[in-house]
C-alpha cells in the first residue's frame, strides 16, 4: 500500500473490515482540508482503474404520505445478487445523484454485487415536490417511511442505509428515535461527515472561507427552490427574507426553519441535531467524520461518552468533507475516491451478515 489511504480489501469478504478503526492518510499534493473536500468533488475520478465501470440508473417515483412525491434512483446491476444486501443512500444538503459520492458508492456496490437505491430529498431530483415544504436535517419521519418501504421490497436480504451529510444527521436522528425498533427495518446505518451537533456546524459554515465558497455554492441553489416554492404557495414564508439571506443561518431561520414547523433557525438546529440524541440508538451504527472536515467544528464531533455502546465513530485527521481522495505516489496527482465508500460499505456489510435472519421488514 503507498502512502495510504485505505487498503483494498477482496470485494466479495467484508469479515477482515476493522470494527473500530479505518486508516486514511492525505496525498502529499492536497494538504488541508479544504483541498481535500474540493478536489474530492470537482476533479477526483470515482474508481481506481480506467475506465471506470458503467453504472446504469433506473428511477422511480414514490408517492409520499402527504400526497407528495419523492425520486428514488436504482442502480441496474446485472451483477446484483437479490441475497446480497440492499443499501439505501440518503444524500447531502442539495445533492443528488450527480454527486461524487453517489457515483462511487454506485460503482462499489455494483462491484460488490449490492443493490443500491439513491432516495432523493423533496426537490432535489431535478423536479419541484408539489407540498407546502421541502427537506430538512432532522426529517426522521422522511427517513422512515423510505426505510420501510425500501426494506420491504428486498425481503431476501438485508437492507443497510448510509446517508452523506444532512443525509446522515437525519438518519442517525431516525436510530435514535427508532431504538430497538430500527431492528425490525434495517441491519446497520452509517454517517458519513454529518453535522451531527447542526448548531456547531451551522455557524462554522458561515464565516470566513467557508462563507464566501462554500456558502454561496449552496444558497445559489436554495434560493431559486424557494422562489419556486413561494410560487407555488404564496405568503408561506417571507420570500425577501431568503433571498436576502447571505447565510445558511439566515436563509434557514427566513424558509427552511419555519416551512417545516421550527420557531426559527435555533430551534431548527437544535431539535433536528442528533448529537444529543445518540445514546438511544439500538443497532449497529458508524459516524465518519474527518477531523479537518472544514464544514464541521473537530471539538463539535460525538466522543464515546456521547453514544450508545451500538456507535462505531471514526475520525480520521484528515479526509476533508467527503473528500477522502486516494494517495498516489509522491507528486502525482491525487487519484480516486471509491476507497471511503468501500470502507463504509463493507462495515456495513459486516452487521448485516453478522445479523442476518434476524431483520423483519414491516
Amino acid at each position: 500500500m503507498t502512502a495510504t489511504t485505505l487498503a483494498r480489501r477482496p470485494a466479495s469478504c467484508t469479515k477482515h473490515v476493522p470494527h473500530n478503526s479505518w486508516h486514511y492518510t492525505r496525498p502529499a499534493l492536497l494538504p488541508g482540508g479544504h483541498a481535500q473536500t474540493i478536489w474530492s468533488a470537482k476533479c477526483a475520478r470515482y474508481w481506481p482503474s480506467q475506465p471506470a465501470p458503467t453504472v446504469q440508473w433506473l428511477r422511480e417515483r414514490w408517492t409520499t404520505p402527504d400526497q407528495d412525491f419523492i425520486d428514488v434512483d436504482h442502480v441496474a446491476s446485472t451483477h446484483a445478487n437479490r441475497h446480497m444486501p440492499l443499501l439505501v443512500l440518503f444524500h447531502g444538503l442539495e445533492g443528488g445523484r450527480p454527486s461524487h459520492y453517489v457515483q462511487a458508492a454506485a460503482r462499489v456496490c455494483q462491484d460488490m454485487g449490492w443493490r443500491m437505491m439513491l432516495a432523493h430529498f423533496r426537490g432535489c431530483s431535478g423536479d419541484i415536490n408539489t407540498a407546502p415544504r421541502a427537506y430538512h436535517s432532522g426529517d426522521y419521519a422522511e427517513i422512515d417511511w423510505i426505510l420501510k418501504r425500501a426494506a420491504s421490497r428486498a425481503p431476501q436480504a438485508p437492507t443497510v442505509a448510509v446517508g452523506v451529510s444532512l443525509g446522515g444527521n437525519a438518519l442517525m436522528h431516525w436510530a435514535a428515535r427508532m431504538g430497538s425498533q430500527a431492528a425490525h427495518t434495517v441491519a446497520a446505518v452509517a454517517s458519513v461527515c454529518s453535522p451531527l451537533d447542526l448548531v456547531a456546524s451551522g455557524l462554522h459554515i458561515g464565516v470566513g472561507f467557508n462563507r464566501w465558497v462554500y456558502t454561496r455554492m449552496f444558497l445559489a441553489t436554495m434560493k431559486p427552490k424557494a422562489r419556486a416554492k413561494h410560487a407555488q404557495f404564496p405568503g408561506l414564508f417571507d420570500l425577501n427574507a431568503a433571498l436576502r439571506a447571505p447565510t445558511l443561518y439566515a436563509f434557514d431561520d427566513a424558509f427552511t426553519g419555519p416551512v417545516h414547523g421550527f420557531a426559527g433557525v435555533m430551534d431548527y438546529w437544535t431539535r433536528a441535531s442528533a448529537k444529543p440524541l445518540m445514546h438511544d440508538i439500538a443497532i449497529p451504527a458508524l459516524a465518519l467524520n474527518a477531523r479537518n472536515d472544514p464544514f464541521i467544528p473537530a471539538a463539535s464531533l460525538p466522543s464515546a461518552s456521547d453514544v450508545s455502546r451500538h456507535v462505531t465513530l471514526w475520525q480520521p485527521k484528515a479526509g476533508g468533507h467527503v473528500g477522502f481522495v486516494a494517495a498516489q505516489p509522491r507528486w502525482a496527482l491525487p487519484g480516486h475516491v471509491s476507497a471511503m465508500p468501500r470502507a463504509v460499505i463493507e462495515w456495513l456489510g459486516q452487521h448485516a451478515s453478522e445479523q442476518r435472519g434476524t431483520v423483519t421488514h414491516g
